[in-house]
Order: structure tokens, then C-alpha cells, then sequence
């Protein structure tokens, strides 16, 4: 196989979290591929009272009273922004879901072969879009730490659709981790070695293939061969390898998932150890 699936099989097994990751290899794998070519708010107003502040304790409940009578939508907040339907990218090529302008940023780093990172998205994607994300309190960027080339295949796949597909192509792959990574394991027993003759993009795309991952995406709506382009995408390999880079020698991250809070790493690697962390949700 080559250097960069090789490095990065390296990095973890499949569904294991936490074990450390080679960063000689991870350097030597990010320089090959670099190398390779390609209010509104609605407020009643009173009038002001002139000349007669005497009065303004009663006319002012009156005023608001007949305001109720007559507007009381007016009165009512005005429904807000579903923030979790935006989805943006950074420069470096992460995602980010929800208002881009939010006090609080969690990045979280993920891998698609790591059952914890399955777990986590099972269990908080919910409560941090209707608590959180929806409001516009918090966004979440989503980087990749690519563990193996199973892990690459998908995190290549889930970027396919560009950021107004990600979100759901995101979950729809962590959705279907328990029968993906069985054939995961049933293929990686199968071939041990790259075939003679094939290179990466086509060992990534036997992956996709023979693991359901194409299938999956075509259930998706993204037709197979588009499937297959996004998998030669060298550009898109390289802001993938380059995240991982960043996430061990830059943000010292050591496994998945991993959470960093406004830039700050966090000790928390699941649901109920971030939620504490997070700000107090808006009702």
C-alpha cells in the first residue's frame, strides 16, 4: 500500500480510541502528498410623556395593554434563525455548522473508523443543535484525525457534497458505523497488501466499493461515480492529511474524539464529559 495509507493505517486500529499516533510517519505522509500533483428584536415603543411624568406609570401599562389588544404578535418574540442549517468552511478546509459569528466555538476532532466518535454523534447531535447550535450559541467545526485508509475513504466521501450536504452525509456515515465497520474488518482480513499495480486512488475506491460506502452514498443522492472523482481528489486528500497534521502537532490531540473550546483543548472525549463544559443552552 502505499506511503500515505500506509501512515495512516498506522495511526490507529479500527474502533480504538486514544492509542498514540506516529508523527514521524504523519510528517513524512503530509510532505509525499504535498509533493503529489493537484434584532431584528420587535420592541413595543411608548411614547414618551411630555409634561406629564406624574402620569407615566399608568399610561404606560394602558399603552401596553391596547398594544396587546391590537398587535400581539408584535409583542411575541419573532421566530429565530435556525442556525444549524448553516454550514461554512474555514480556510484550512474544515466545517463549520452554525453561525460563524458564535461566542463559542467547539472543534471536534473525529475519525470515522473510532466507536467512540460514533457513540459521541449517536448521543449529542441532538441535544447540542436544539440547546445550542440552532440558537447561535455555538458552532462546530468538524476537522478530521484520519486513523487509517478506511478512515480517509470516508472522510473523502463525507466532504463530496460540499458544505450544504455535509451535515447529513456526516451522520449518515457515523449512522451506519456498526454494519460499515463490519465490512471494514471483513476487508481489511482480505487484503492485508495493496494489490500489485494499484495505486492509492484506486485502493480508495476498492475500499468504498467493497465496504458499502459507495452505496451508502448513492443512497444519499450522490451518484457513484461522483463518488469515485471525490475519492481522486488530491486537493481534497491533502486538506484531509493536513488537518490530521495539525490536530497532533499543533493542537496535541491524541485521540478521538477530542474537543477544543474556543481554541483551548479539553480533557472531555465524550457527551457527558463535554456537556458540562459547554455554556448555559437559551430556552
Amino acid at each position: 500500500m502505499l506511503l500515505a495509507l500506509e501512515t495512516a493505517q498506522r495511526l490507529h486500529s479500527p474502533g480504538v480510541q486514544g492509542k498514540g499516533l506516529d508523527k514521524r510517519a504523519l510528517g513524512t505522509t503530509y510532505q509525499s502528498l504535498r509533493q503529489t500533483p493537484q434584532e431584528r428584536i420587535l420592541e413595543f415603543q411608548t411614547p414618551r410623556p411630555h409634561h406629564i411624568a406624574s402620569e407615566a406609570p399608568v399610561i404606560r401599562p394602558l399603552l401596553l395593554f391596547i398594544g396587546f389588544l391590537l398587535f400581539p404578535a408584535a409583542l411575541q418574540a419573532a421566530p429565530g434563525r435556525d442556525w444549524s442549517r448553516t454550514v461554512t468552511t474555514t480556510p484550512q478546509g474544515a466545517f463549520v455548522i452554525g453561525n460563524p459569528g458564535a461566542k463559542t466555538r467547539l472543534i471536534e476532532y473525529v475519525s470515522y473508523t473510532c466507536s467512540h466518535c460514533a457513540q459521541f454523534v449517536a448521543e449529542a447531535t441532538q441535544p447540542l443543535k436544539s440547546g445550542w447550535v440552532t440558537r447561535g450559541v455555538i458552532a462546530i467545526e468538524v476537522r478530521n484525525l484520519v486513523r487509517d485508509p478506511y478512515d480517509l475513504t470516508a472522510a473523502l466521501l463525507a466532504r463530496c457534497g460540499g458544505a450544504a450536504r455535509f451535515t447529513g452525509d456526516h451522520e449518515a456515515i457515523f449512522t451506519a458505523f456498526p454494519r460499515w465497520i463490519r465490512e471494514v474488518q471483513t476487508y481489511d482480513r482480505a487484503t492485508q497488501q495493496q494489490p500489485e499495480g494499484q495505486n492509492e486512488t484506486e485502493t480508495l475506491i476498492d475500499i468504498a466499493d467493497k465496504t458499502g460506502l459507495i452505496a451508502l452514498m448513492v443512497e444519499r443522492g450522490i451518484p457513484a461515480m461522483k463518488s469515485k472523482t471525490c475519492l481522486s481528489n488530491t486537493k481534497a486528500l491533502e486538506t484531509v492529511m493536513a488537518m490530521t497534521k495539525r490536530a497532533v502537532e499543533q493542537d496535541k490531540v491524541t485521540g478521538t474524539p477530542s474537543f477544543l473550546l474556543n481554541g483551548m483543548l479539553t480533557a472531555a472525549h465524550d457527551w457527558a464529559s463535554l456537556r458540562p463544559l459547554l455554556p448555559a443552552p437559551r430556552n
